[in-house]
C-alpha cells in the first residue's frame, strides 16, 4: 500500500481533533454579545388570573408561599423541560448580558423557537399519544409520528387539528404519519380497539377509564357499556395496501360472556352526543366530538398535562386521572380557556404556565414544619423537587461536558457523540416509559451508573476539549475556575463555604495536580443530588 494512502486514514484523525479542538478553545469568559430580542407575545391578563387564582387559594388556606427564585434558576428549569438539557456557558453568559425587561418570558420564546424544543418535546408528547414500544414495524412508524408532531410543534399547528387528524386520518403510516397513532394498536394483525379507546381519554381527555373494558368501574361512574361504544367508533378501521382505512359493512362486535354470542356494539359517546356531527365516517365524528369547543375535558386534560411537563408532575395527579370538570371554575378551566381562545396553541400554553408565579417560586421554603411543607407541596406554594428523567440527566452530563451549545450548529462529531451515547444511556439507566409523571424512586444501580460508567468518567475528565480541562486551563485565578466550574454543572455560583473549600484545595494542589482537582470538583457537582434534580 502507497504511504500517502496508508497515512489518510490517520490524517483524517488528526484533522478532526484538530478541528474539534480548535472550535473549543476559547477562555470561559463573560459575553458582551446579548441575543436578538424575541416577540413576547400578549400574556399579562391570562397570568394575572391564574396568579390571582393562587394567591386567593394560599390566603384562604394562610399560606406563605416561597420567595421568588433567582432567575438563574428558572432558566435552568425552562430548559430541561423545554430542551431536555441544562444551558451551556454560552447560553448563560448570554442570558446574564440581557439586561431588557421581561428577560425570562423573551428566554422562554427563544428557546421555544429553538430546534432542540420541536425534536424534545415531540417525544415528550408522543409517549401519552402512542407509547414508546416500538409496536409491529411493517405498519408503525414511530419516529414518522414524532417528526410530524415536531414539524407541527414548529408551526404552531393548533393542537385540537392535531388531535383530529390522529384520530381519523386514513393513509399510509409514512406518508400521513398522524396514522400512526391507530396503527400502534395493532398487534398481529389484528387491531384493538379497546386499547384505542382507553389510550384516547387518557391522552385527550385525562380520565382513565381502563377499568370499564370489563366491567362498571369500581370507583367512578364510567360503565362498561359507554366504554364498549367509545371502542365501537373504532370497530370499522382496517388496514390495507393503501394504508389504514375504514370499512363500512364493518361492525364492532364483543362476545356476551354470559351467552357468548358476539354482539354488535353501536358507537356512542357517554355523555352530550349533541356533539357529534351528523356527517363523516365514524373516527371523524369521534374526533370532532372530542375536540368540540363546549368539551372542558379536552381543554382541561391538555392543560393538565403540559403543566406536567414543565413542572414535572400534573396539577392533579396522576396526570390522566382527571374526574368530571367542577361547577367552580380552577386553574385547568383558565389556562384551557386561554387555550381554546387562543386557537389551541401549545407554544402559548406553555408561555403563560412559564410565566406564572408558581412556576417562579424557590423550591426551598424557611418552614421547617413536616406538615406544613407537605401542605406548601399541595398548594404549590413551592417549587416541587422532581428527578430529572434518563434523557435530562444524560443530556445535561452531556452538555456540561463542554462549554459550548450542543445544538443544531454544533460540531457534527459532538451531535454524533450525543445521539449515540444518550440513547446507550437511556436504555441502561432505565426509560420511565409512558407513564413517565408517575413519582419513581431512584435506584442504587442508577446511581452507580452515574458515579463509575466509563462515559461519564470520559465527560468529566479533564483535556483539551473537556469542560474540566478547558476551565482549568483558561481560567485566570481559583474564583474564577470555580465559579464556571458551578455555573457549567448547577447553573448557578457557589456559596462562600464551597468557594472556600475548593479554593483550599486548589491552592494546596501542586501545578501539575491542579487539572486533577478540577476534574475531581467538577465530577462530584456532576453526582450531586442537585444536578440530578430539577428545583
Amino acid at each position: 500500500m502507497p504511504k500517502r494512502i496508508r497515512w489518510l486514514p490517520i490524517a483524517v484523525a488528526l484533522g478532526v481533533v484538530v478541528l474539534v479542538v480548535g472550535a473549543t478553545r476559547t477562555a470561559p469568559r463573560q459575553s458582551n454579545r446579548t441575543p436578538d430580542l424575541e416577540v413576547v407575545p400578549a400574556l399579562p391578563e391570562t397570568v394575572a388570573q391564574v396568579d390571582k387564582f393562587f394567591e386567593t387559594t394560599w390566603a384562604e388556606q394562610k399560606i406563605q408561599p416561597a420567595e421568588r427564585a433567582p432567575e438563574l434558576q428558572v432558566y435552568r428549569r425552562l430548559s430541561l423541560a423545554l430542551l431536555g438539557t441544562i444551558p451551556s456557558l454560552e447560553e448563560l453568559r448570554q442570558f446574564e448580558a440581557d439586561q431588557q425587561p421581561q428577560r425570562l418570558e423573551r428566554w422562554t420564546q427563544r428557546i421555544l423557537n429553538d430546534s432542540r424544543f420541536g425534536y424534545y418535546f415531540s417525544e415528550r408528547l408522543a409517549r401519552s399519544l402512542v407509547g414508546t414500544e416500538g409496536g409491529e414495524f411493517l405498519i408503525f412508524r414511530r419516529d414518522r409520528f414524532t417528526n410530524w408532531l415536531r414539524e407541527n410543534l414548529q408551526l404552531r399547528t393548533p393542537y385540537d387539528q392535531l388531535v383530529r387528524h390522529m384520530i381519523a386520518d386514513t393513509g399510509l403510516w409514512t406518508s400521513v404519519p398522524a396514522t400512526n397513532f391507530i396503527s400502534s394498536a395493532f398487534a398481529n394483525d389484528d387491531l384493538d380497539e379497546n386499547k384505542l379507546a382507553g389510550r384516547s381519554v387518557r391522552a385527550f381527555l385525562g380520565q382513565r377509564i381502563d377499568c370499564a373494558q370489563c366491567h362498571d368501574h369500581p370507583f367512578d361512574h364510567w360503565k362498561q357499556s359507554e366504554f364498549q361504544g367509545l371502542a365501537a367508533y373504532f370497530g370499522q378501521v382496517n388496514k390495507s395496501a393503501v394504508g389504514i382505512q375504514d370499512f363500512s359493512n364493518v361492525d364492532y362486535k364483543v362476545e356476551n360472556r354470559k351467552t357468548k354470542v358476539q354482539e354488535t356494539i353501536a358507537p356512542a359517546v357517554p355523555f352530550h352526543p349533541e356533539w357529534l356531527p351528523k356527517t363523516g365516517s365514524r373516527r371523524e365524528q369521534l374526533a370532532v366530538w372530542i375536540t368540540h369547543p363546549d368539551n372542558r375535558r379536552f381543554e382541561r386534560a391538555t392543560a393538565n398535562r403540559i403543566w406536567g411537563l414543565m413542572f414535572g408532575k400534573g396539577y392533579f395527579d396522576p396526570v390522566d386521572g382527571l374526574s368530571d370538570p367542577p361547577d367552580k371554575t380552577d386553574l385547568l378551566d383558565i389556562l384551557g380557556a386561554d387555550f381554546r381562545q387562543h386557537n389551541y396553541d401549545l407554544r402559548r400554553l406553555i408561555q403563560v404556565i412559564a410565566a406564572s408565579k408558581p412556576y417562579r417560586l424557590d423550591s426551598i421554603h424557611p418552614s421547617e414544619d413536616e406538615n406544613q411543607v407537605e401542605e406548601l407541596k399541595a398548594q404549590w406554594a413551592v417549587f416541587p423537587l422532581i428527578r430529572l428523567r434518563p434523557e435530562q440527566i444524560i443530556g445535561s452530563i452531556l452538555q456540561a461536558s463542554t462549554l459550548g451549545t450542543i445544538d443544531q450548529n454544533s460540531h457534527l462529531l459532538f451531535r454524533a457523540i450525543r445521539f449515540f451515547r444518550e440513547n446507550d444511556f437511556v436504555k441502561e439507566y432505565g426509560d420511565l416509559g409512558e407513564n413517565e409523571l408517575t413519582e419513581q424512586p431512584g435506584t442504587i444501580p442508577q446511581a452507580l451508573l452515574r458515579m463509575n460508567s466509563k462515559l461519564i468518567g470520559d465527560l468529566t475528565e479533564a483535556n483539551l476539549v473537556n469542560s474540566p480541562g478547558r476551565i482549568s486551563g483558561l481560567s485566570p485565578n481559583d474564583a474564577t475556575c470555580i465559579e464556571t466550574a458551578y455555573l457549567v454543572a448547577l447553573t448557578r455560583r457557589p456559596t462562600a463555604p464551597e468557594l472556600a473549600h475548593f479554593t483550599a484545595q486548589l491552592q494546596a494542589a501542586s501545578k501539575n495536580e491542579r487539572s486533577k482537582v478540577v476534574e475531581d470538583m467538577f465530577w462530584s457537582l456532576c453526582n450531586s443530588l442537585e444536578f440530578s434534580w430539577n428545583h
